[in-house]
């Protein structure tokens, strides 16, 4: 009896390649490669990776910037049976060596610009540097074989950003990267003429799993962006026709602020896709009036990391929610109790289908944590449904704070902060008051030459949000401490931490009454 297939993606550059051999597959400081040709540059990865070692199961990991060579080591170790681990070429030696130990990873794959970084992790694992060029690779004559794994095997292991204590490692299987594309396919209607920006950094969960994977599924073309550079992207757009791009809320909001927006060409994109955070209603109409669908989503690493999203259909009519759960997914929002709360009323977001992790690598208790009876995994964040279904992501758990008794949450209050048109960015978090208990501290970052001040700015949020939600105090700072990933740090916020980051902080007090 023949066991039962189980799709993966270890075949995944050779079927590609057999479907679309001369389509163009990426896009890279002008340098285009063919589908045939990546799958070509992959088989010779692979022969590369069995003769240092690398067998069925290992970890390999990746060091660098946005680059084909990462797509490829990705489609190398998946074919071999591998797990892949994208690292955060931003982290320092220490916090590396961390994430390193803890999935024991056997070979490191790096960027020779990041020869130093590397070299101090030579005590923890094996190093190889990129030989990578834009010619043509010559494939092996007896190539290896792609490995028999799919379903529920390993295929990437991505840790979590680290904003609270040490990061887990996220265990994505096969199925669940598969899955998290089926969803995207099914709410974008991605296209095999798909052209998409990669500007956000592959080695987090949204671009590499939202993007990447799922145009190469599709046999389209991702045009990679070493960095994020406003005039980069807005170069690229023009010249490739850029049709899709995902990018954080300071993304788009660094576009939209360039001198180049008023006359920029935007005609070819049919949609950007958004995450990490809610786009301000702001923020939303600039790109509206630029014909541009704002397509918002909802997820962590842990969801592969499609949960909820927000389809171009729906876009401008509910513009503020984070869309319904995605086709092969299951979301709830629960009370405080672990009932199931009712529509409009805020609570934990849970979610289960096939593209949530098993758990997390060799950590047994941060699973059991994780999932309650049934599967569902728990998120951590706080949401509504409103009558029609649409989920509206409210804050982080850990980040709402009570003023006098009264639930307030940061991301209604930033919302609120950023409508001011002299406000680019913001950030609220709790602080202790003697006698409210905690009040809110809105970091904001202004435009250039701006005089906004605490008391103007607070009568403006007065306008629009009740008196207790009113930040009580006001930092201006230059910009906001952020995760590689874009996500604000507020636990540097709450520490205090980026006071010492920036040199022109003016704050403002108001006692007044909640």
């Amino acid at each position: 009896m023949t066991s039962r297939y189980r799709p993966g993606l270890a075949t995944l550059s050779e079927r590609r390649a057999s479907k679309s051999a001369d389509a163009i597959a990426s896009i890279y400081l002008g340098t285009e490669l063919t589908y045939r040709e990546v799958h070509n540059r992959v088989l010779v990865r692979v022969d590369e990776m069995a003769l240092a070692g690398v067998r069925r199961g290992d970890r390999v990991a990746y060091l660098g910037p946005n680059h084909p060579a990462l797509i490829e080591t990705m489609l190398a170790t998946v074919r071999m049976g591998a797990v892949f681990l994208p690292l955060n070429h931003r982290l320092s030696a220490p916090e590396l060596e961390y994430q390193l130990g803890d999935a024991d990873v056997v070979l490191l794959v790096a960027d020779p610009t990041l020869a130093a970084t590397a070299d101090e992790l030579r005590g923890v694992t094996a190093v190889e540097y990129l030989r990578w060029s834009p010619e043509q690779a010559v494939p092996p004559a007896d190539p290896v074989s792609a490995a028999d794994v799919g379903g529920d095997d390993p295929a990437f292991v991505l840790y979590t950003s680290g904003t609270t204590g040490r990061p887990k490692g996220a265990i994505l299987t096969h199925e669940n990267l598969l899955w998290n594309s089926y969803n995207v396919l099914l709410d974008v209607d991605v296209s095999s003429d798909e052209v998409a920006l990669i500007s956000a950094p592959m080695f987090h969960v949204a671009a590499l799993d939202q993007i990447v994977l799922t145009v190469f599924l599709k046999g389209g073309t991702n045009v990679i962006a070493p960095r994020w550079d406003v005039d980069d992207t807005f170069d690229l757009i023009d010249r490739y026709k850029v049709t899709w791009m995902f990018g954080v809320t300071s993304m788009y909001a660094q576009l939209a602020q360039s001198p180049r927006w008023t006359d920029a060409d935007l005609g070819s994109i049919r949609s950007v896709m958004s995450g990490g955070a809610p786009i301000p209603l702001r923020l939303i109409e600039m790109y509206r009036d630029k014909q541009v669908t704002f397509c918002q989503g909802y997820g962590l690493t842990e969801t592969a990391p499609g949960a909820t999203f927000l389809g171009p259909r729906d876009a401008v009519r509910k513009a503020g929610s984070a869309g319904r759960q995605v086709m092969f997914a299951e979301v709830r929002i629960i009370d405080g109790t672990g009932v199931e709360a009712q529509r409009g009323t805020a609570g934990e977001v849970l979610v289960r289908g096939p593209n949530v992790t098993p758990g997390y690598w060799a950590n047994s208790e941060a699973t059991d944590a994780a999932f309650t009876p049934g599967g569902w995994f728990h998120t951590g964040d706080i949401a509504y449904e409103d009558d029609e279904g649409f989920v509206y992501i409210v804050d982080r758990m850990k980040d709402m704070y009570i003023s006098g008794g009264e639930n307030v949450y940061p991301a209604e209050v930033e919302n609120a902060l950023f409508q001011h048109p002299e406000v680019i960015e913001c950030a609220v978090v709790g602080t202790a008051d003697d006698r409210w208990g905690e009040v809110g501290h809105a970091y904001v970052v202004t435009a250039e030459n701006s005089t906004l001040d605490r008391e103007s700015l607070c009568e403006f949020v007065g306008q629009r949000l009740a008196r207790y939600k009113v930040p009580k105090i006001v930092t201006f700072v230059s910009d906001l401490p952020r995760t590689a990933s874009g996500k604000i740090r507020k636990q540097d916020l709450r520490s205090g931490g980026a006071l010492g980051a920036h040199s022109d902080l003016a704050t403002t007090i108001g006692k007044g009454v909640n």
